[in-house]
């Protein structure tokens, strides 16, 4: 087959992704979730709910996206709904109204269009369906809820209202991730038949600390009685909301998540079972596990494969976070950073020349060779794989290009990278590693385990 030179195909595949235009969504199933078309010059406006890190997070990447309008934040922290509101008035110069309650804010404000949900994954699902229902699109984080009963409810209504849902899973619209998929596991089959999988996202200890232990500046304090309102008991379950099992699914939902996530997108099938062990082996007095375990078996028409993911808090050792995807030809190790990622081909596949000259790949330095050890088992040693690293110019904000699919498809220009229905088959298993590990069982899923 001929191949396309190396700086057009670049160039072409960068231009496709930059609106993340449409192929290789959850399970190979297509997307057909677009806007009604309203004129690439018109305006969008925005309500922004949630500005806390994340929300903050999310608001830099969208400064970049040109076309927005930032017409409400809603935060129920007086602190962050000030800040945020003061970060929308310095990027447009002009000022967004504020509120503390979402009802309020869809029964005032007219003119919407869209709306980005940051909030804490218990009200993931209440305000994406509220603003479904109100006819608005959402974007909003994962995820999708701390229930799968709730992410259930946000894919009915996104189904319902006919608006388009986008659920923050944003590797699937990383170019350096799609390019992966597309042009080099399927494209080019380099992998040959991935037979295992590795994932990890270690934290420091030091970095995993409960937030809240310093005194609070009186202006940063939310009232008792409003905390209570929003399901919260007091300011550190408010802060910390991430550690408690009525309000996130704790590590393995708010890290594990984006990871597991493209498990299920590269293999393009489900998984048909997870056996996973946790524990409470550092922070003792929290609800969820400081450390999770897991395997998931996936039956690809290629044969069987085994998923192993790992999030732990209490170290960084490792790498910090990143996928593994290993196969008969080669391994193809990839992460949101650059420098963590590389593909290593096994010795005795094909040559892969034919991929550098055209700029699919780069040839990446072998490391030097050690010396002999007298304590060296070699006997039963493979030899070094060959290393590669993928071409540049995948490089942006991680978020940025997902909410740029997202306000592409707002417009009528692109399809939806991970609208609520395929967003909720590769969370559907997710909901079901903690009760692994308290089961001490593992969970061979049912249709009633994954569907809808």
């Amino acid at each position: 087959m001929n191949q396309p030179q190396s700086s057009i195909n670049r160039r072409s595949f960068l231009s496709k992704t930059a609106a993340g235009a449409g192929a290789g969504l959850v399970l190979g199933a297509p997307n057909i979730l677009r806007a009604a078309e309203p004129g690439a010059a018109d305006t969008i406006h925005v309500a922004l709910v949630g500005f806390g890190k994340q929300g903050e997070v999310l608001f830099n990447c969208l400064k970049n996206i040109p076309g927005l309008h930032f017409q409400a934040v809603c935060d129920i922290s007086p602190f962050n709904l000030k800040w945020g509101m003061g970060q929308v008035r310095v990027h447009q110069r002009s000022s967004a109204k504020g509120y503390a309650d979402i009802d309020e804010m869809l029964a005032t404000e007219k003119g919407l269009d869209a709306v980005v949900v940051a909030t804490p994954d218990f009200w993931h699902s209440p305000h994406t369906v509220k603003c479904l229902e109100a006819g608005l699109n959402v974007y909003c984080e994962k995820m999708m809820s701390n229930t799968i009963d709730g992410a259930r409810a946000m894919v009915h209504a996104m189904e319902k209202s006919g608006k388009l849902c986008q659920i923050g899973h944003q590797r699937r619209s990383n170019p350096r991730y799609r390019y992966v998929l597309d042009q080099l596991i399927n494209g080019q089959k380099i992998c040959g038949q991935i037979v295992n999988i590795n994932g990890q996202w270690n934290r420091s200890l030091g970095s995993s600390q409960d937030i809240g232990g310093e005194k609070l500046h009186a202006s940063t304090i939310v009232p008792t009685d409003v905390l209570n309102k929003y399901g919260f008991k007091d300011m550190h379950q408010f802060r910390n909301w991430r550690t408690y099992r009525d309000l996130s699914g704790g590590p393995i939902s708010d890290l594990g998540a984006h990871q597991i996530d493209i498990f299920s997108w590269f293999l393009g099938v489900a998984p048909k079972s997870v056996y996973a062990s946790g524990g409470n082996d550092y922070f003792k007095e929290r609800e969820h596990f400081d450390n999770v375990m897991c395997i998931f078996e996936y039956d690809t028409p290629q044969g069987n494969v085994r998923a192993f993911y790992q999030v732990l808090t209490t170290t960084s050792a490792g790498g910090g976070f990143w996928e593994s995807f290993m196969g008969t030809e080669a391994t193809i190790k990839i992460s949101e950073i650059a420098s963590s990622s590389a593909i290593y081909r096994e010795d005795g596949a094909p040559k892969w020349n034919h991929l550098v000259q055209k700029g699919y790949l780069i040839n990446k330095p072998a490391p030097p060779k050690p010396p002999p050890s007298a304590d060296a088992v070699q006997a039963y040693e493979s030899k070094p794989p060959e290393g590669f690293d993928l071409p540049g110019g995948f490089n942006k904000p991680a978020h940025q290009p997902h909410l740029e699919n997202f306000f592409a498809a707002v417009r009528g220009k692109a399809k939806l990278n991970c609208d609520a229905r395929h967003a909720f088959e590769s969370e559907a298993p997710i909901y079901w590693v903690n009760p692994s590990a308290l089961s001490k069982q593992p969970i061979i899923f049912t249709p009633e385990h994954l569907s809808v």
